[in-house]
């Protein structure tokens, strides 16, 4: 069984978390610059199994594609370019942010990390995978 990974990909920062192997837990893996994650994903896959990627879909509280669709929509074209093989979900990321925030200062974080946009990102990618996990668990535990 390989990991799903789970990207909140942003016009600057991308934020990317991946599960064990045993597809239980969504871990942070790493934040960086969105023009950098292609080339991380390429050098990640070579070492270790991936059987999905989410993609954090942003939406507007009428559930309308939110304008940030023109920034995620080229990347996953050119994502399932470069992996044809590859299984792509997306999932709805609203308020994501918003509460990768909350997460961070209940944490009890100083004020100079949580001003750390990547952390938000990070925790934002986290909760976007564990959502798609729980959503799955639900689906199949209908059938």
């Amino acid at each position: 069984m390989g990991r799903i990974l789970a990207i909140d990909y942003g016009r600057k920062r991308s934020g990317i978390a991946v599960t064990d192997e045993m597809q239980l837990i969504a871990s942070l893996l790493t934040s960086l610059p969105s023009f950098k994650v292609l080339e991380f994903l390429w050098e990640y896959m070579t070492h270790e199994k991936v059987d999905c990627v989410v993609i954090g879909e942003p939406r507007t509280l009428n559930n309308q594609a939110s304008e940030a669709v023109i920034y995620i929509e080229p990347f996953v074209k050119e994502l399932r370019k470069k992996f044809p093989d590859l299984l792509i979900e997306r999932m709805d990321e609203r308020f994501t942010s918003k509460i990768a925030s909350e997460a961070i200062l209940r944490a009890g974080l100083t004020k100079k990390a949580r001003r750390d946009k990547s952390l938000v990102d990070g925790v934002s990618a986290v909760l976007i995978l564990q959502s798609w996990l729980e959503q799955t668990k639900m689906k199949a535990s209908r059938l």
